[in-house]
């Protein structure tokens, strides 16, 4: 029952749907409200007691002054509102922080995240999970309900909210899938590598990996003495003191030897570091190749051996005998031997002699380098080149454009024909000839010298280099022996015919070869009206309105007509284009041969002239009015008049006298069997 201290609510003459109060239970149905201030007596309409009748009794409605927005009214101006909002009339949402009917629930949720402002459910932010989001995402997953898998390689470990890389030392990159860039390492790549001399360090713990011929922690120390490479663990292979280089192993000789190893002295005639001094002994006296010393042979003293024992001209152990040397061709006389040393280009026992071909110099031992058929100057050496060639060595060829002694002559030669670099003689390309290669090839031969011959037809010209055969127009091939094919024509056959009725174009031209019945340039164009045949050269001979086929000229007549050339009309009974129909027309009707409409006879009329004249119509197409009288009918032929009985001449005007005995039999009584008489009359009286 409502409270005792709630007051009369007035009623109005208004069906609703409210909520009743009566014997401890709450229920609902449609109440009539009157205009008691009391409560008077109401009908419930469709209560759960009723069961679809009525019950009286006086009920107390429960009212609030405001509308309970998102809730119900439970009492006078007491809203009970719905989860998820509060406020006096359930008009407010929750604030973030609590949930439920009148938001008396706190959320429980951690981490940023949000409460359900209905059901207090969290809805989890970013990298969070569980009931209360208290749980960071998995290792491996990230984002909006931890449903995303990380891309981050090496190691790495991605941000539970974003899903961004932390990369283990060593590595960078968006996914940390590329190593530290050379010269840093470490986490973040941030530590500088402390290697020298081309050392690499490592991504990750900065450690050093020397190249070959360095060692040490940051690769400052050289390999030691007598090793070098990788970590110097090879062996030097050099010889006679020398020390290799801590890289590459490459020996440093000492003074006096050579060669990869140092195994070798200097070559006769050098001394020193790397063998690149000149020994400066005479008379033959060699050097010692270290520190270029001279070993003065027997015979001769000083520092580098360039003094005689015996005087000039004289040798022997008491210097008593001569030199028997040519003086002109001699540097000197062994003071000893009295052997003779020639002078450069010079030769023989006695210096008597030239060198050799092929041989210049001091003993002509040196060997002379001149090619291509050049003279070697026996003292010096100095080539004499041949024609057609230049060069210390007289290697070189002249020019293109040169021949001759020192190239010093100019080529005549003319279209790119080239000249002999000895004589200047032309040799001249394909398809010239001639002295200066000035001259072209004939007509019909081609090649060098031309001497080979065209075999180019159709009137082709061959290029006078290769032979190529340029086929006029109209012709292709090799040797332009093949017409163009069906639709091309012009040079090389490439362009293409551009005709719309024709029986191809021409090869060369391109003219358009019209069919019958055509014409213009593309043959696009039908005959003219009159014309036929090719080129439309050819007059129609068709009669009558007939037209002609622009093809071949057969007549096509006009309706009514036949024949070759259309001189004929249609024979009788027929009608229409090439006399094909039928004529419709009775009675001696003549239908038109070219529309079939009946001419008809005499007295008759219709569309096929199945219909006699009208009554009092007569003649062609019923014309005349008939003048028959007195019930005559006149003749739908001739109008001649048919007159009845007892009337004669031309118009049935005339009476007709009769004098003809008439027999009638009348059924009548005996007493009136009288006999008839006939006065002369039609009308007979009894």
């Amino acid at each position: 029952p409502p409270p005792p201290h709630t007051p009369p609510v007035p009623i109005f003459h208004t069906c609703c749907l409210v909520t009743l109060f009566s014997g401890g239970l709450i229920r609902k149905g449609l109440v009539l409200r009157a205009n008691s201030g009391s409560f008077p007596p109401v009908n419930l309409i469709g209560s759960p007691e009723s069961r679809g009748g009525e019950k009286a009794g006086k009920l107390q409605v429960a009212l609030c002054t405001e509308e309970c927005v998102h809730g119900r009214c439970i009492s006078p101006d007491t809203c009970h509102c719905e989860p998820g909002w509060g406020g006096v009339d359930c008009s407010s949402g929750c604030d973030s922080d609590h949930w439920g009917p009148h938001c008396s629930n706190r959320c429980q949720c951690q981490n940023e995240a949000l409460c359900n402002p209905i059901t207090g459910a969290c809805v989890c932010a970013d990298g969070y999970k569980g009931w209360r989001c208290e749980e960071l995402c998995d290792p491996g997953t990230y984002g909006k309900g931890c449903q995303f898998k990380c891309q981050c390689y090496n190691g790495a470990t991605c941000d539970h909210k974003t899903g961004e890389c932390h990369c283990a030392p060593g590595y960078t990159g968006v996914f940390c899938e590329e190593h530290c860039p050379p010269g840093s390492h470490g986490a973040q790549c941030e530590l500088r590598c402390p290697c020298q001399n081309g050392g690499v360090c490592h991504h990750i713990t900065g450690e050093c990996s020397c190249p070959p011929g360095w060692m040490g922690f940051v690769c400052a120390q050289p390999c030691p003495s007598g090793t070098f490479g990788m970590n110097c663990s090879q062996d030097c292979p050099c010889h006679n003191g020398g020390q290799c280089d801590h890289v590459t192993g490459k020996c440093l000789c000492t003074a006096g030897y050579m060669g990869d190893r140092c195994q070798e002295e200097c070559p006769i005639g050098t001394y020193g570091f790397q063998c690149t001094q000149k020994c400066d002994c005479q008379n033959g006296a060699k050097c010692y190749h270290i520190n270029g010393a001279c070993m003065c042979d027997p015979g001769f003293k000083g520092i580098r051996c360039q003094e005689r024992m015996c005087p000039e001209g004289l040798y022997g152990l008491k210097c008593h005998k001569k030199c028997p040397c040519n003086i002109n061709n001699t540097l000197s006389c062994h003071p000893l031997s009295g052997e003779c040393t020639c002078k450069a280009g010079s030769a023989g026992l006695y210096c008597n002699d030239t060198c050799p071909p092929g041989s210049y110099g001091e003993g002509c031992q040196l060997t002379c380098l001149c090619q291509n058929g050049a003279d070697c100057g026996s003292v010096t050496g100095k080539c004499t080149c041949a024609p057609g060639y230049m060069g210390d060595d007289c290697s070189i060829t002249c020019g293109a454009r040169t021949y001759g002694a020192n190239c010093s002559s100019v080529c005549n030669c003319k279209n790119d024909g080239a000249c002999s670099p000895v004589d200047g003689l032309c040799l001249c390309k394909e398809g010239w000839q001639g002295v200066d290669c000035s001259i072209p090839c004939p007509s019909g031969t081609w090649g060098l010298n031309c001497n080979q011959t065209c075999y180019c037809n159709n009137g082709a010209a061959c290029n006078p280099v290769d032979g190529f055969c340029l086929c006029s127009p109209g012709w292709q091939g090799e040797y332009c022996d093949q017409a163009c094919p069906d639709g091309t024509y012009g040079l090389n056959c490439s362009e293409h015919c551009d005709c719309s009725h024709a029986d191809g174009c021409d090869a060369v031209t391109g003219y358009c070869c019209c069919l019958a019945g055509w014409t213009g340039i593309h043959c696009d164009n039908v005959c003219a009206q009159g014309r036929w045949g090719p080129n439309c050269s050819i007059s129609c001979n068709c009669e009558n309105g007939g037209s002609c086929s622009p093809e071949d000229g057969t007549c096509e007549c006009a309706p009514g007509y036949r024949g070759p050339m259309c001189q004929r009309m249609c024979a009788s009974g027929r009608y229409g284009k090439n006399c094909a129909e039928v004529c419709q027309c009775t009675n001696n009707g003549t239908c038109n041969p070219i529309d079939g409409t009946c001419q008809c006879f005499p007295g008759w009329i219709g569309k096929d002239c199945s219909q006699t004249c009208p009554a009092g119509f007569w003649g062609p197409d019923c014309f005349h009015t008939c003048n028959c009288h007195n019930g005559a009918m006149c003749n739908p032929y001739d109008g001649e008049c048919r007159c009845t009985a007892g009337w004669t001449g031309l118009y049935c005007t005339q009476r007709k006298a009769f004098r003809d005995t008439v027999h009638l039999s009348v059924n009548l009584p005996e007493y009136m069997l009288l006999p008839c008489v006939s006065s002369g009359h039609y009308n007979t009286v009894c």
